[in-house]
């Protein structure tokens, strides 16, 4: 028990690090992620899943951590965008937002970035449409989106 709640042992892979964490039944995946395993990338903003900031990846699922509990990845996998690139060498989504100029302030980019990921698993070749769909649940207040879909078809491999 730590400050009188009752700790539950998960085991989690975690950017492709096994984990074995302790934590509070209640506790949000986020707080977890952010707190417990000081990886910043997903960001708190709406606590109620309709902005995608705090979107990571849950055996490749896009999942709002906002609203997940932490105890729900228990024997699971979880990418966040400090998972994404390899080393020093850019994932092709994230070398795709950088050449299109789809990063602006930042907030949104890591939830943009995993939920494409997700859209591109389910999906190797998205129409715009398709892309449009799959970032309903993503906003951004800097770029009016257009250059993070085209980020995303050009990582997709084309302009369809």
């Amino acid at each position: 028990m730590a400050g009188g709640q009752a700790l539950e042992r998960i085991r989690v892979v975690v950017n492709g690090s096994s984990r074995e964490l302790e934590v509070a039944s209640h506790a949000l995946l986020l707080d977890v992620l952010r707190d417990t395993l000081d990886l910043k990338g997903a960001k708190r903003s709406c606590d109620t899943q309709v902005c995608g900031a705090c979107t990571v990846l849950v055996d490749g699922q896009a999942v709002s951590a906002c609203t997940y509990l932490a105890v729900e990845a228990d024997g699971r996998a979880v990418l966040t965008v400090e998972g994404l690139a390899d080393g020093e060498s850019l994932d092709p989504l994230q070398r795709a937002f950088l050449d299109a100029g789809a990063v602006q302030c930042g907030f949104c980019t890591s939830g943009m970035l995993l939920t494409a990921r997700a859209l591109l698993r389910d999906n190797t070749a998205p129409s715009r449409e398709d892309v449009l769909h799959y970032l309903r649940g993503s906003l951004c207040r800097c770029t009016g989106y257009r250059k993070i879909v085209e980020a995303i078809m050009t990582a997709a491999g084309g302009s369809r």
